[in-house]
């Protein structure tokens, strides 16, 4: 996670958010009381809808009908408001600290948010936003290190890989290994698993290429599609 993070008050005016916003390429911010509780987040997409820009909501006369007093003046407020607590999102996700990775990457995928605040004791201690996970997914990647591993033991880890996936056909696709180089060889019956089967051993530590040999047969038309370097140019 971020952690000092840079934060907002209700008062603040979207002016002041929104500079802030661009000096520091950020698309959010948590909006905090003079406690340091955690009131709601303001984000790029509050500012879409404004007079400034000629983006508020516009409804002909006959849709007004449907509309309530209160829904808007709801609208009214987002779209001429001048200060944060006016376009703020107040429904708000928020994790703790202790929080795993798994958890916090589900919370924002299940609702489609962009950056989770971190809460402690009721306090704003961090914030965690898709560029943290990115990074943390590169620093594994980057820090990756390959074993001293024989060909067998290759092998081995990649048919007990392919084994624990629903899509690798029971045991029909073939592996041999032979210098680092693992061929997958024998049928799939879809040509999505022959993407999969060769991502399956290339994320095997140690693995330095994968050869396709596959053959996918079409199980209800029984067309055969050979692997890519045998197949006419």
């Amino acid at each position: 996670m971020t952690s000092p993070v840079l934060s907002v008050r209700p008062t603040t005016s979207i002016v002041d958010a929104a500079q802030l916003m661009l000096a520091h390429r950020i698309s959010g911010l948590p909006v905090i009381d003079d406690s340091g509780a955690l009131v709601g987040v303001v984000t790029e997409g509050d500012f879409l809808k404004r007079t400034e820009l000629g983006t508020e909501p516009k409804r002909s006369g006959w849709l007004h009908v449907f509309l309530s007093a209160g829904r808007a003046a709801d609208e009214y407020v987002h779209s001429h408001g001048r200060r944060v607590e006016d376009v703020m999102t107040r429904d708000i996700v928020v994790t703790p600290s202790s929080a795993s990775l798994e958890e916090v990457v589900e919370a924002m995928g299940r609702r489609h948010i962009k950056r989770l605040p971190v809460v402690d004791g009721g306090q704003l201690v961090g914030i965690v936003s898709r560029s943290d996970i990115l990074k943390a997914l590169a620093n594994r990647l980057a820090t990756a290190s390959a074993p001293d591993a024989s060909d067998e033991s290759l092998r081995k880890a990649i048919v007990a890989e392919l084994g624990g996936q629903f899509w690798s056909g029971n045991g029909l696709i073939r592996v041999d290994v032979e210098g680092g180089k693992a061929t997958l060889s024998g049928t799939i019956f879809d040509e999505r698993e022959r993407d999969a089967a060769r991502v399956c051993a290339e994320n095997v530590p140690g693995v330095q290429a994968v050869e396709d040999q596959l053959v996918c047969v079409e199980p209800i038309s029984g067309v055969i599609i050979m692997p890519p370097q045998q197949r006419e140019t």
